[in-house]
């Protein structure tokens, strides 16, 4: 018959159980300990085991950079983007500052251009009033011109003039030929050269534009007389010793 097996059979006597607490902060405390506890075996306390000193600190070597290879570019990358962002920035300002003066001059364009389309509008309408403005300084020359007749004269000629109408062609003024329609000619010792003697149809003007040239007559300077050659020996030949001289 087998025996039972007993586990405690051939083991010695227990060994005490040992607890080491190596936690660096004491929990009833709360303060850090200054090295570990000693640890508690069967032969006796233990020197308790030195703190860890940390490691000493190094101060790191200086970077050393290595230069360019051979065929490598010596320009850095960032650099380059910032030199195109400059470049295209300085081609879109560039783009603006040109569309901004061709907006302006288009802007001055267009003014000019609608002040010409003003001014050309209101010379036609004064160029189909000169007929009346001929007949009313006919009628103020022979008399007729007299009554309301002459206050609703005036008030025209007034209203036109303020609008930029402007008469020319009198008598005394030199003559020039862009503004005055010579149709008589005539010479006289008493100009010193071409003058205005007569004006047939008066000229007028709108600004700058010229609606209708004044139709004047023209009198030159005339030259004096040929000279008479220096008599011989101081007198002058009788007309019958001249005719001789002539058959000789």
């Amino acid at each position: 018959m087998t025996g039972r097996y007993d586990e405690t059979e051939g083991r010695g006597p227990e060994e005490p159980v040992v607890v080491r607490d190596r936690r660096r902060i004491d929990p009833l405390t709360g303060e850090v300990r200054s090295a570990a506890p000693a640890a508690e075996t069967q032969d006796g306390p233990k020197h308790a085991a030195p703190a860890e000193e940390p490691a000493a600190q190094t101060e790191p070597e200086p970077a050393t950079h290595a230069g360019p290879g051979l065929g490598e570019s010596i320009v850095d990358d960032s650099v380059s983007v910032a030199t195109g962002l400059e470049k295209e920035l300085a081609e879109r300002t560039a783009d603006l500052q040109r569309l901004q003066a061709e907006y302006a001059n288009y802007r001055k364009r267009v003014d000019r251009d609608r002040e010409q389309v003003v001014v050309g509008a209101k010379a036609s309408v004064v160029g189909d009033l000169l007929p009346l403005l001929d007949d009313l300084e006919r009628a103020e020359q022979h008399g007729d011109l007299t009554g309301a007749f002459k206050a609703v004269g005036e008030k025209l000629v007034g209203s036109l003039q303020r609008s930029g109408l402007e008469a020319f062609g009198t008598e005394g003024e030199p003559f020039d030929p862009s503004v005055h329609e010579a149709v008589q000619h005539s010479t006289s010792p008493d100009v010193a050269g071409p003058t205005v003697t007569m004006v047939m149809r008066r000229g007028y003007r709108f600004g700058e534009r010229v609606l209708r040239p004044a139709m004047v007559g023209v009198t030159d300077h005339e030259p004096g007389g040929a000279p008479v050659d220096p008599p011989v020996g101081g007198e002058l030949p009788l007309e019958g010793e001249l005719f001789d001289e002539n058959n000789r």
